[in-house]
């Protein structure tokens, strides 16, 4: 004699629920960060010139009973920042520039830190940035061991001329924050280039490998009278 089981109505239920759980996470998790990062990045901006601004309105119509307005320092800085860009492209803004990028590179200690931060805001914000130009596997810390890498620019002058052979640069991030990492010189025959986008290769760093990139799906092919003359014999 064979009995049969028959299914827990309370273990279906809770099923359900955990399930629901789940589906609730996966939506609203992704949504409370990114509003919350937004919302960090805003006050961190308008911080910067809220309370300027405020004291430049008291200062100028008095004594007011007026609390700094939250947006009003984001809004001006914006505002600033444009102003700037708008100036530095006039003929008179390029040639005040040049005026104080000479004086500043002649300042001992103060000159290279702030050629290490022009030549890094020229590769993120320059009109000709190629920071990271593709997605690399390379063999690292060593043998038989693969990273995901971003290809820099191939390297001329004294490393190549040392190792005597093509020697490309590649920035190799750590995870799950890729703004730290190593700038490590590969020969280009040990660089495998990969078909993923420099944003999918970043989002798969950042979720540990969890976030795979879709598979590319392969172009569709033209058929061109050739190719139908073709098919057209083979079916005959």
């Amino acid at each position: 004699m064979t009995t049969t089981l028959l299914p827990n109505p309370s273990s279906n239920f809770t099923a359900k629920v955990k399930g629901y759980f789940l589906a609730g996470l996966l939506v609203l998790v992704p949504i409370s960060l990114t509003v919350y990062i937004i919302y960090e990045l805003f006050l961190a901006i308008d911080g910067i010139l809220k309370q300027v601004v405020f004291v430049i309105i008291r200062e100028s119509f008095g004594t007011i009973n007026l609390r700094p307005i939250p947006g009003v320092g984001f809004v001006t800085l914006v505002l600033l920042i444009l102003g700037t860009g708008m100036a530095a492209r006039s003929y008179f803004g390029k040639k005040l520039v040049e005026v104080g990028d000479r004086a500043v590179t002649r300042i001992p200690i103060i000159s290279r830190i702030y050629s290490t931060v022009q030549q890094l805001s020229q590769a993120f914000f320059g009109e000709q940035r190629e920071f990271f130009k593709k997605a690399v596997l390379v063999p690292f810390p060593g043998p038989n061991m693969w990273r995901l890498g971003f290809y820099m620019q191939d390297v001329r002058g004294e490393i190549p001329e040392v190792l005597n052979q093509d020697v490309v640069a590649v920035f190799v991030p750590s995870t799950p924050n890729p703004t730290g990492g190593y700038l490590v010189f590969f020969a280009k025959s040990e660089v495998i280039e990969l078909e993923m986008s420099v944003e999918e290769a970043l989002h798969m760093i950042i979720s540990g490998g969890t976030v795979l990139p879709k598979k590319k799906r392969p172009a569709p092919m033209m058929l061109t009278r050739d190719h139908l003359e073709s098919l057209q014999k083979k079916s005959e």
